[in-house]
């Protein structure tokens, strides 16, 4: 496409120039009229969070997004630049992209005095015009706004009160653009008050020179709550210039947890072919949920989005490195796999005082059987209900109870037997040693029906038998990943029972 070279052609164009805010609202509005996607990728935010900042955006308000880590604060505010034009004209050179019609930086304005017309422009792609800076306690006034260059006086053999003398910070190199600051209560109160101007005024001045710069841009902060205690704190005269403060969450369906996993975690493996039932996705989504409400977790710290990703790579990694070490092309992950979900826990939550006296990896696996025994109970009676039947006891005549659900499974272990599962059997002597357990199957398939038979069949099966462990039914003890189902009351006596108990 053959774009404009000078201001004359620029002129002769009929092109003018929006301020950025006009530019975001207007592309915004478009986009909205056609049906188009604002922010693709951002999953739950639909009734709250999107709303809102589209709202701040047709005010053309600066906006702070404050929420708890994970909450997609910093992909939200990537994606703002998608609402700029594509390109925009800048005057060629210039260090804080001029406007070539309203010409600001001493540079822009000689060059524009000099050649008039014939001044040559440049165009400037969406992804050029965004800024972004972690706030950290070491960050200057001249990181942010800018500082004399030395080194540019002398070359250019310039007096230190010369305009030409400034070396501009990262803000107004983004002049008509996005700016971002990331945890902004990390940036220390005297930093922050250099930011009241570009809010306000809407212009920067550096080291005291007398020419004020007009700044053309948007400004958009993230922060959490926590760490207005814990780290630092926003000033109440910047927070009073912050037009819109919109607050993010977490997903508040387990439908939307699981898309967002299915969206960012990494499960295609080399080729073979990945089965993961659907109870182990709300298995894995389930254990964030318990996080969030559990005692034992600091809820003001939060439980970000990437525990659960991490915890599905895991599931889904030790699934593989099974498969592969025994040669199947079928990965299926099994429930003796949970154990290997740990490590992509135990460095995401942070724990209260009371969690720290148990440890994090007691707390994670108390997190974990609370989630198989939620899940459980979506697609399966509850193993605590009382519904049992009257039978006849063919020794002595007299009628006993017994559960219609479960009674099977349980007698078979209360008659002394046990099952022994390991997580690298092959599929074959998987299935055969769960077979083993009188009912499993038929309760199985009765209240999980259409579950593909060979593959993914005995993972639920697996599931039912961790179930009934975790609603104290039968034991269950692990050793050298080796998982053991047995008798609840053996066990209780023998004094062992492992497992995920929530203690």
């Amino acid at each position: 496409m053959n774009r404009p070279a000078t201001i004359g052609d620029l002129r002769k164009k009929g092109y003018k120039v929006q301020t950025v805010k006009d530019e975001l609202r207007a592309n915004l509005i478009r986009k909205i009229s056609n049906k188009e996607e604002l922010f693709p990728g951002i999953i739950g935010f639909e009734k709250t969070v999107i709303p809102a900042i589209v709202n701040a955006i047709l005010a053309k308000h600066h906006i702070i997004l404050l929420g708890l880590r994970g909450q997609a604060k910093s992909r939200i505010v990537r994606q703002l630049p998608s609402l700029l034009d594509e390109y925009v004209p800048v005057v060629k050179g210039s260090e804080i992209n001029d406007n070539p019609f309203n010409p600001v930086s001493k540079y822009a304005v000689d060059m524009v005095n000099q050649c008039g017309d014939a001044t040559p422009i440049e165009w400037l792609h969406r992804d050029q015009r965004y800024g972004e800076k972690l706030a950290t306690p070491d960050v200057t006034i001249a990181d942010l706004i800018g500082d004399i260059d030395p080194i540019k006086a002398a070359s250019q053999r310039l007096h230190y009160a010369h305009e030409g003398a400034i070396h501009f910070g990262i803000v107004p190199r983004t002049n008509r653009g996005i700016f971002a600051i990331n945890e902004l209560p990390d940036l220390q109160p005297r930093i922050q008050v250099g930011l009241f101007n570009i809010l306000e005024e809407k212009d920067i001045q550096i080291r005291g020179f007398n020419v004020r710069i007009p700044m053309d841009i948007m400004v958009v902060f993230t922060a959490n709550p926590e760490d207005y205690t814990n780290r630092g704190n926003i000033i109440t005269p910047l927070k009073d210039r912050i037009d819109s403060q919109i607050m993010t969450h977490y997903p508040r369906s387990l439908e939307d947890a699981i898309k967002i996993t299915e969206q960012e975690a990494h499960v295609s493996r080399d080729g073979r072919e990945i089965r993961i039932p659907r109870f182990f996705k709300e298995i894995v989504e389930q254990v964030a949920f318990e996080a969030r409400k559990s005692e034992f977790v600091d809820q003001k710290s939060g439980v970000s989005a990437r525990l659960t990703i991490s915890a599905m790579e895991n599931l889904v990694s030790n699934a593989e490195r099974r498969a592969i070490q025994i040669g199947e092309e079928v990965v299926v992950p099994r429930v003796c796999d949970l154990p290997h979900v740990l490590p992509g826990l135990t460095g995401k939550i942070e724990l209260v005082f009371e969690g720290e006296q148990e440890g994090a990896v007691k707390v994670s696996k108390a997190l974990v059987g609370k989630a198989v025994r939620e899940t459980f109970k979506r697609y399966f009676p509850d193993p605590l209900r009382k519904r049992p039947r009257n039978v006849q006891d063919p020794q002595g005549g007299r009628q006993t109870q017994e559960d219609p659900e479960y009674g099977k499974i349980v007698q078979w272990f209360e008659s002394g037997s046990k099952t022994e599962i390991s997580d690298d059997m092959s599929l074959a002597a998987y299935t055969k040693e769960l077979d083993k357990v009188k009912g499993l199957r038929e309760t199985t398939k009765r209240n999980m029906p259409g579950v593909e038979e060979k593959y993914e069949l005995p993972s639920v099966m697996e599931f039912v038998l961790d179930a009934l462990h975790q609603n104290s039914k039968i034991a269950k003890d692990e050793a050298d990943h080796v998982t053991s189902y047995k008798d609840l009351v053996g066990s209780i006596f023998a004094g062992r029972d492992g497992g995920f108990e929530d203690d």
